[in-house]
């Protein structure tokens, strides 16, 4: 077990696994950090599901706690390694990291309604994450190199639309409502408190309030200040449909969450550790699922006698023969 989550966690940038990353975001051309922050993520991520949530569903004691523990440590450490980054790509990098410790509280959960909640904040964190690197290419000029957040200074006085595409994908990625970010952070962490797990809970909200100074602040560049440096952003037809592709998918699914919750429904129901009894068996820790006996259907009745072949029905005893009455006298 130890093995193939130091594999898995590696694969998905979780702490201490995590040091490649940032370097690795910061040096890799950035629509090859966009795929390798969301699809390689998204892909480890629902290996992770198929190995312990469905694969060891039954050892589930052994590893549960061991996965809590790294929940915690990796959003804690992402978001405060984040605090102090100026150069964009190495801060979305430990964002990335931070994100990953929020959807591991959804494998901890273990529930149906747990991997629901994770299905679905990868969803949306697929959005908001291409976006905003989508933003990060478009600073990218001849004489610019757009990874910086002095790169960011004045941008909405130079392209309104593109600061504004960025506004709501930090947003979203800080969990501010009405974007799709919220809504996946509140089914991860309802998911958690149904599960018994409230202090997982409230120490994913505490990081995510953590999380807003370092996407605030990116705002604060776009709007408040107006000294562009460099040549003018050219959109190109690429960026011009996937940034609006990208903020529209960020705003409906934080308005209109339905189509994605019934599209994950399915799958979520699917796995073995989906359900939960409705009282604890004794012995069964927070959030496990105890092992029951099954439950034997009742025997059918026995078919009536007059369907058995005839030498095995049971023969009436012969019945007594009627008492003479006495006749009257003569």
């Amino acid at each position: 077990v130890v093995l193939i989550v130091a594999g898995v966690g590696f694969k998905i940038a979780a702490v201490p696994f995590h040091m490649w990353a940032p370097d690795v975001y910061e040096g890799a051309p950035t629509p090859v950090t966009a795929f390798l922050s969301v699809g390689s993520k998204a892909a480890a991520f629902a290996m992770l599901l198929r190995i312990f949530v469905e694969g060891l569903a039954v050892p589930k004691a052994e590893w549960q706690f061991f996965f809590e523990m790294l929940a915690i440590v990796t959003m804690t450490v992402g978001n405060i390694a984040a605090l102090t980054q100026t150069n964009i790509k190495r801060m979305l990098a430990y964002s990335s990291i931070a994100q990953a410790g929020y959807v591991l509280i959804g494998v901890v959960v273990g529930t149906s309604r747990g991997v629901s909640a994770t299905l679905i904040y990868l969803a949306v964190y697929t959005f908001m994450q291409l976006g905003a690197f989508a933003v990060i290419v478009l600073l990218r000029r001849k004489d610019e190199v757009g990874d910086e957040l002095k790169d960011f200074n004045g941008l909405y006085f130079r392209r309104p639309a593109a600061a504004i595409a960025m506004l709501l994908f930090m947003l979203s990625l800080g969990g501010i409502p009405p974007t799709a970010g919220f809504m996946g952070k509140l089914w991860l962490f309802g998911a958690a408190i149904e599960a018994g797990y409230v202090g997982l809970a409230v120490i994913g909200v505490l990081n995510s309030a953590v999380s807003l100074y370092y996407y605030i602040r990116v705002v604060v560049y776009m709007f408040l200040r107006n000294e562009p440096s460099g040549s003018e952003p050219r959109l190109t037809p690429a960026l011009a449909a996937t940034i609006p592709v990208a903020a529209a998918g960020t705003i409906f699914l934080g308005v209109f969450p339905r189509p994605i919750l019934e599209v994950v429904r399915g799958p979520a129901r699917g796995h073995r550790g989906g359900r939960r009894p409705s009282r604890p068996e004794p012995g069964a820790g927070r959030g496990q699922t105890a092992l029951r006996a099954p439950r034997r259907a009742p025997r059918p009745p026995p078919p009536p006698s007059s369907a058995w072949p005839r030498q095995w029905r049971r023969r009436a005893p012969p019945s007594a023969p009627p008492a003479r009455q006495a006749r009257p006298g003569r």
